[in-house]
């Protein structure tokens, strides 16, 4: 299967967590913002990572591209049948797609993505407005977060999945998990990352955001 973007990206990371909690070969394609690139087009009309050709079944959107999967490939199941785990599993998703990542990624993108990554410079005002924010959801997930465990209870879910990583990406910018802070987050973020799958993933990420943050 081909992964198109980078996997310092939270979406992109998530899709390839879980393709690799599945078992699934996957190897990184370029993409991303502003690409003129026509295969990458093709794959993704709206020019959005992560995107996915799975043996010319091709799909954008992270969130789209783990409900593909875990139907096709459906185990382990990421997403329960379950109609309540099911809910709560797309709450946790949405979570980390659009209320943790809509405040932390105004600091990725300001600080690290616009100066360095797209070379088009950032907005710091922006970012600080980012910083303001992002603690009043840090601190909610922390009341909430499950003692032991995942946030569906028993079993590993796209929750998870996403939630830790919008964590490890806003790491880059100092805005990762605090374990005197939020001693619960940080234990159960531990946990996603002591999996096999999440380990694998992040090996194939350092060096490259070792080059990324020595720019």
């Amino acid at each position: 299967m081909k992964l198109y973007g980078a996997l310092l990206s939270p979406f992109v990371r998530k899709v390839a967590v879980i393709a690799t909690e599945k078992g699934i070969s996957w190897e990184l394609a370029r993409g991303g913002s502003g690409s003129t690139d026509p295969e990458f087009l093709t794959v993704s009309p709206l020019g959005k990572i992560p995107a996915i050709d799975d043996q010319g079944y091709t799909l954008a959107d992270s969130t789209a591209i783990a409900f593909y999967l875990d139907g096709q490939y459906p185990e382990p199941k990421l997403i329960p049948d379950d109609p309540r785990l099911r809910g709560k599993a797309v709450f946790w998703d949405e979570f980390a797609d659009t209320v943790l990542g809509g405040t932390g990624l105004k600091i990725l993108f300001n600080r690290l993505v616009g100066p360095k990554l797209l070379k088009v410079g950032g907005d710091e005002a922006i970012a600080l407005q980012g910083e303001a924010e992002l603690p009043r959801w840090v601190d909610w997930f922390e009341s909430v977060a499950p003692d032991d465990g995942w946030l569906l209870g028993e079993n590993l879910s796209i929750g998870d999945i996403a939630v830790a990583s919008m964590f490890r990406t806003l790491a880059y910018v100092g805005h990762g998990v605090d374990a005197q802070a939020r001693p619960k987050t940080a234990a159960w973020y531990d946990r996603v990352a002591a999996r096999p799958a999440w380990a694998a993933v992040a090996e194939k990420e350092e060096p490259i955001a070792q080059r990324i943050m020595a720019m």
